[in-house]
C-alpha cells in the first residue's frame, strides 16, 4: 500500500497481486493519529495489504525538513500497532507530477483535489514497484 501523508489528508493506493501497477485507493481526511492509524490499519486489512510504502517528502536538495520528520514520526507510531513492514519512498515533487497530469487531463480544479493525494499515492507506489523490479 501506497502512503501520501499530507498535513490535513492521508491518500493512500494499492498494487496489482504481481506488484506491478499502483492504483489510487483513497483519501482519508486526517483527524487524529489514533483514528487515522485504524483507519490505515483497517484498509490495509481489507485489502489484504503485505506492507506500507510511505511518502517521504525530501527537500529538493535531499535534506530532511519538517514533513520527513513528520512522516517518521507517523510511521514510529503506526509500527506500534502493526505487524505489516514499513518503507519510505522518496516523494520529491510526487503532487507536483500528479497535479500537472490531472491539469493536462483537463480535470477542474475541485475534482483535482479530490484525487490528486490518492493518485500521489499511486505515483509513490509506483515508483517503488518499478525499483523493486530493477532489483
Amino acid at each position: 500500500m501506497g502512503v501520501d501523508l499530507g498535513s490535513k489528508t492521508i491518500g493512500l493506493a494499492l498494487s496489482d497481486i504481481s506488484l506491478t501497477v499502483a492504483t489510487p485507493l483513497e483519501t482519508i481526511r486526517r483527524t487524529k493519529f489514533t483514528a487515522d492509524a485504524a483507519k490505515l490499519i483497517e484498509l490495509a486489512a481489507r485489502h489484504e495489504v503485505g506492507g506500507l510504502i510511505l511518502g517521504l517528502a525530501l527537500n529538493m536538495d535531499g535534506s530532511e525538513g519538517p514533513a520527513v520528520q513528520s512522516a517518521r514520526a507517523f510511521a514510529r507510531n503506526l509500527e506500534k500497532l502493526t505487524p505489516l513492514p514499513i518503507a519510505f519512498w522518496d516523494e520529491r515533487l510526487s503532487t507536483a507530477a500528479v497535479t500537472r497530469t490531472l491539469i493536462e487531463a483537463d480535470a477542474s480544479r475541485a475534482r483535482r483535489a479530490e484525487v490528486v493525494d490518492k493518485m500521489a499515492a499511486a505515483y509513490i507506489l509506483q515508483g517503488a514497484l518499478e525499483r523493486l523490479r530493477s532489483v
